[in-house]
């Protein structure tokens, strides 16, 4: 029970500090550079992961993200992924916030695009114990960076690498597509 309560705390707090970052940013945000912008961008990501457990253990991959483009560097989005095991599975939501490190160029990305990405969340892991399954969630974080290259008018290829809690580190394959 104090596990189901934290865990609707957590995404309570998340929502709200999503919420106020996206509503300040918004408020701060020069209108002049709108223009040079990027439009919204979709990713979908797959990728390893490894956990630290008496050495590391190896799980699968698939997630996505939106981004939206506060700044012409700085974008805020969702981002879920899933995690695979032998007899679990992990959830993981967060929001995240991507620093593009080079500037776009008439509101185009970069052809090579180097970032950095933060984001906090949801870990919520579920277990199989002969015929029962358990379920747990705590808040997250990730942080790392990766290179993007535009591989055609809109689409993107890329990899990045995070290190998160639960503690695991995380190296993805990236194929996104911007929408305007």
């Amino acid at each position: 029970m104090v596990t189901m309560i934290s865990a609707s705390i957590v995404r309570h707090l998340m929502k709200v500090a999503i919420g106020a970052f996206a509503l300040l940013a918004a408020l701060i945000a020069d209108p002049a550079a709108a223009q040079d912008r990027p439009g919204p961008a979709v990713d979908l990501a797959v990728g390893w992961v490894g956990f630290a457990d008496d050495g590391i253990v190896s799980e699968g991959l698939v997630g996505g993200a939106v981004r939206l483009y506060l700044l012409p560097r700085i974008s805020v989005g969702p981002e879920i992924a899933y995690i695979a095991g032998p007899n679990h599975s992990h959830l993981v939501i967060t929001g995240d916030v991507t620093c593009d490190l080079l500037s776009p160029t008439n509101g185009r990305p970069r052809r090579v695009n180097p970032f950095v990405v933060a984001g906090g969340g949801l870990f919520q892991t579920r277990q199989r114990f002969f015929n029962e399954t358990f379920t747990s969630s705590e808040g997250a974080f990730t942080a790392g960076g990766g290179v993007t290259a535009l591989v055609g008018d809109r689409v993107t290829i890329g990899v990045d690498a995070r290190v998160g809690w639960e503690p695991h580190l995380r190296i993805n394959g990236l194929v996104g597509l911007q929408l305007r």
